[in-house]
């Protein structure tokens, strides 16, 4: 298959396009900056570029589409403008290009409005009640991808939760980093079960997805992947930073205290962009939807993903830590 990899620059997104490589099929990406992926075909541009999409989708047979605005916090409008007007444009002009598989890469975070989610399916993405720009815009999107769904042009969403590995830039780095520093903290007690999916599993997955699209109960349906292996917080926070050298987090803050100094921090950073000013870091160490991540349960039944996409994950929880632990060791 030829298949179009948007956002393959990215953690995720290369593992998936390496994956297609390795089996044999033609690979091209999508995104601003060389992927790195050894074998497929890079195109330079953004989605809001109609020559430089049209050029990618070329020939293609099924896209993977994971670029995205990933970020904890920012001017709304830019989400909307790349993961909302992004998708739209790629999705008319796949259909115009006569593809007729696309993968949506979503988030669980689309339908969780900040309560615990225990042993969830994939609910219906709510753009009203999700919480923060990126989970707002990302279920907009959602819903864009799977109206666009009929019989020529099979569409499947899939949410990938907490997807991690070596060389993750957003939470392993985090996580390290500020446990190094001191500032990582534990929201509530730890104890709140979160499911996680290593990134070559995530990446398995949506190549399953891929395949699997056309097949009746997957094409215009939603799917969670995970590695149906939830952990507490506390846990999985406290091997990351140890597997990056770092002392685990010790210091606690109950969720309501979290909640509104994340909100109270979202407003200062709003305020500082807005004068041309800056904080330091880019993002802001806590928001009322990172306290809400960190501190609520948000685990799922994965039967239903697993038996429509005919996959399973094959990276235990041990195995992805003592790999992400070899990786820092060799850094």
């Amino acid at each position: 298959m030829r298949v179009l990899v948007t956002g393959a620059s990215g953690m995720l997104g290369g593992a998936v396009a390496s994956t297609l490589v390795r089996r044999g099929d033609q690979v091209v990406t999508l995104q601003r900056r060389a992927s790195g992926v050894a074998g497929a075909v890079d195109v330079r541009g953004a989605l809001e570029d109609p020559v430089a999409v049209a050029s990618a989708l070329a020939g293609v047979e099924g896209v993977v589409h994971l670029a995205a605005k990933v970020a904890i916090s920012g001017p709304e409008a830019e989400y909307q403008r790349v993961n909302v007007e992004g998708t739209r444009a790629l999705l008319a002009a796949a259909r115009e290009a006569g593809v007729g598989r696309f993968v949506q890469v979503s988030s669980p975070s689309v339908a969780h409005a900040g309560a615990s989610l225990a042993g969830a399916g994939a609910d219906p993405a709510d753009p009203v009640r999700a919480r923060g720009p990126y989970a707002r815009t990302k279920a907009a999107a959602e819903l864009l991808a799977l109206a666009a769904d009929d019989a020529g042009f099979a569409v499947v969403a899939v949410r990938p939760h907490i997807v991690w590995g070596p060389g993750d830039p957003q939470l392993v780095a985090r996580v390290v980093n500020r446990s190094r520093q001191g500032r990582m903290v534990v929201v509530g007690d730890g104890s709140a079960l979160i499911d996680t999916t290593y990134v070559d599993d995530a990446a398995a997955a949506l190549v399953a997805a891929l395949d699997r699209a056309p097949a009746d109960g997957v094409h215009g349906s939603a799917f969670v992947v995970s590695s149906g292996q939830p952990r507490t917080v506390g846990e999985l926070v406290s091997r990351m930073a140890v597997a990056g050298g770092a002392p685990p987090p010790t210091r606690r803050v109950p969720l309501p205290v979290a909640r509104a100094v994340g909100g109270a921090v979202e407003a200062l950073w709003a305020g500082l962009r807005a004068v041309g000013a800056s904080a330091g870091d880019d993002e802001p160490p806590l928001t009322r939807f990172l306290a809400e991540q960190l501190g609520t349960a948000h685990w799922f039944d994965q039967r239903r993903t697993r038996e429509a996409l005919q996959w399973q994950p094959e990276v235990d929880l041990d195995e992805g830590f003592a790999r992400l632990t070899a990786w820092f060791a060799r850094s």
